[in-house]
């Protein structure tokens, strides 16, 4: 089924922010982490970049590929705040075309393709630089719709807590409640 972008998603070119500040992909608290930013784009698309920092080389001087991987998971899953569906990850399959050097920005583009019941299919690009740069790296998802309880029943209690007493992310999940 073709997706559809929900009515009330963020406007396009409207900065998504982190789903969780402790989050390595999107997290501002993360003082490691990738602090990947991403932006509504049209339809059920977006745009998100980050750069590669020194702790987040493999080999001397290039990004390591799980962080790349991650950089492509983050961005998108950030595609479900456009659905204002809460999902995970099922599958994520990623090609690796050309080494990223640290201190790049990676620019990167991803949008949904279908949608089949709790099943979410989606694609995206990261290019060197610019939404004009060379293609480093590329990846098909398949991420699947749960319950909030998903993240309540297998995540650690004292992360659970602490999210639950936090005012932005009590606003964020509501956000996704379909009959608040």
């Amino acid at each position: 089924m073709k997706p559809v972008r929900h009515p009330d998603a963020p406007a396009p070119g409207e900065l998504l922010g982190a789903h969780y500040e402790q989050c390595f992909g999107c997290g501002g608290e993360q003082p490691h982490g990738l602090h990947l930013e991403a932006r509504a784009g049209e339809g059920v698309s977006l745009t998100a970049e980050f750069t590669v920092q020194p702790a987040h080389q493999g080999a001397p001087g290039l990004a390591h590929g799980g962080v790349l991987a991650t950089a492509l998971d983050e961005t998108l899953g950030s595609l479900n705040w456009l659905l204002r569906t809460i999902a995970v990850t099922g599958r994520l399959e990623t090609d690796f075309v050309l080494p990223v050097p640290v201190g790049t920005v990676l620019f990167l583009e991803a949008e949904v393709t279908a949608v089949a019941r709790r099943k979410i299919y989606s694609t995206a690009t990261g290019r060197i630089g610019g939404p004009d740069g060379p293609v480093a790296v590329r990846a098909d998802a398949l991420f699947v719709e749960v319950k909030v309880d998903h993240f309540i029943d297998n995540g650690r209690a004292e992360e659970i807590r602490a999210a639950m007493s936090d005012p932005d992310q009590i606003r964020r999940a509501r956000a996704f409640e379909v009959n608040p």
